[in-house]
């Protein structure tokens, strides 16, 4: 038996349970890992309350898709990892299939990256989405290069953290927006180059006069809804606009055809990247480059223990973290 945490009907962070569970073995192409620290993330926190692009198929319900432990049982067919090794679960399955809010938990082993040399359980849990988040857009898709400007929405985010390091080792500008001056220092403190504020200054304005008139190659938005037409009048000619999450919880319209001419909208998903084997491959080479030369790090904001994940689900809901929030597991 092993503790899980599950949740039994759809709602707030109170309908977690952490529970005793039978344990089953790896089947063909997965790996049992022992879960030492668990990265926490918007998803988990939509799928629990019924608002995730994918509904919970049945009760009790799982979460969790990114963490850091040790391989213990290899499963049949699995290459390239034995027991004792250190890794991370990056996010590519469903929450319907697969869970890691537990002390163990059996994994697909093509979502399973080893950990570098230094790199600890915490970090583990805390580096790897964000980071192939923004990589996966913005470089495997998008192509962002030295000299391009990319707008960052919720840049206090783990994501946005990471977009803003990512956007810096390549050369290209950072410009983050926050809410309310608040995150300013902080998000300068991190690398942006610019910060602006919503509730105080016009985005669009904002973004030609820091280009000169020419708009930004990229944004990079997780709030989606009505600001996206804002947004898209700073966009350069030829530039890209990512929406890769929904929290303004607001439909998203498309913005009109003047300021979208010779632009573009697309939405992006990470699976797009961790489905992908070879793309997996170069977001592994490229992070843990990083990492190695010190241009990335895991930002973590703050940690709790597993048994107090409804606390930690309260947390995010507050929205006042800047960087990732992380569950860790004691064996």
């Amino acid at each position: 038996m092993v503790r899980t945490v599950r949740f039994h009907e759809l709602g707030g962070p109170e309908v977690l349970r952490l529970e005793e569970v039978p344990l089953t073995g790896p089947g063909a192409g997965e790996l049992l890992i022992r879960v030492d620290a668990i990265g926490v993330n918007r998803a988990e926190v939509l799928f629990r309350s019924g608002d995730y692009i994918e509904d919970v198929r049945e009760f009790p319900g799982r979460l969790g898709v990114e963490a850091a432990g040790v391989v213990e049982v290899v499963g049949e067919g699995v290459t390239g990892f034995t027991a004792g090794d250190a890794v991370s679960v990056v996010p590519g399955f469903s929450m319907n299939d697969y869970g890691v809010y537990a002390e163990r938990a059996v994994v697909p082993a093509d979502v399973v990256l080893h950990r570098p040399e230094g790199l600890d359980a915490i970090g583990g849990a805390a580096v790897w989405m964000p980071y192939v988040t923004a990589y996966g857009a913005l470089v495997e898709v998008g192509g962002m290069r030295a000299g391009d400007t990319v707008v960052i929405t919720a840049a206090s985010s783990s994501v946005g953290l990471a977009t803003i390091r990512i956007a810096n080792r390549l050369g290209a500008v950072p410009v983050a927006t926050t809410r309310t001056a608040a995150k300013r220092d902080a998000l300068l403190e991190a690398g942006a180059a610019a910060v602006i504020v919503t509730e105080e200054e016009d985005v669009a304005e904002r973004v030609l006069e820091l280009t000169d008139g020419r708009g930004a190659e990229f944004v990079f938005d997780a709030v989606a809804g009505p600001g996206v037409v804002e947004l898209a009048k700073g966009l350069a000619r030829g530039g890209t606009l990512f929406v890769y999450g929904a929290l303004s919880g607001r439909d998203t319209p498309f913005p009109s055809m003047t300021h979208m001419r010779g632009r573009a909208m697309r939405s992006y998903t990470l699976d797009e990247t961790t489905r992908d084997p070879e793309g997996l491959r170069r977001a592994e080479a490229f992070v843990a480059s990083g990492l190695r030369s010190g241009a990335f790090q895991p930002e973590v904001d703050r940690v709790f223990p597993l048994a107090e994940i409804a606390e930690a689900h309260r947390y995010m809901e507050a929205g006042a973290q800047v960087g990732k929030i992380v569950v860790t597991v004691d064996h």
